[in-house]
């Protein structure tokens, strides 16, 4: 399954736990580690664990792929699924300002994920 495709399965499964601020960076360019980092925020280690496993199930429903690796779901304050073109990063607020990513990436292509619709922000 091309990656693009896989994002937005993963981006519509985050949005139907009610994941906030959903980001996808494309950093196919920029990168040899993946094609596109998934960045998802959920409120508390309830929702983390939910907004995880509706995406490791909707993945598997959909493209028929598991994740590679899987890390932090026990604790659920950062939360990671590997699917190799696709790195998913479900953290709660207080890690996700910390660490930032959106930053660290930003030499990627940022896409905002509103209303089921991929709407892309360029930085260069």
């Amino acid at each position: 399954m091309d990656s693009s495709r896989l994002v937005e399965i993963a981006a519509v499964a985050c949005d139907d736990k009610k994941a906030s601020d959903i980001k996808l960076l494309k950093i196919e360019e920029v990168s040899s580690i993946a094609d596109w980092i998934l960045i998802i925020e959920g409120l508390s280690d309830v929702q983390v664990r939910a907004i995880v496993n509706n995406v490791e199930k909707t993945i598997k429903e959909e493209a028929d792929l598991l994740p590679l690796r899987k890390e932090g779901i026990n604790e659920a304050k950062w939360a990671l699924l590997d699917y190799g073109d696709l790195i998913i990063n479900v953290m709660q607020p207080n890690e996700r300002k910390f660490y930032d990513l959106e930053s660290f990436w930003s030499n990627g292509i940022i896409h905002q994920f509103n209303n089921n619709r991929v709407t892309s922000i360029e930085y260069e």
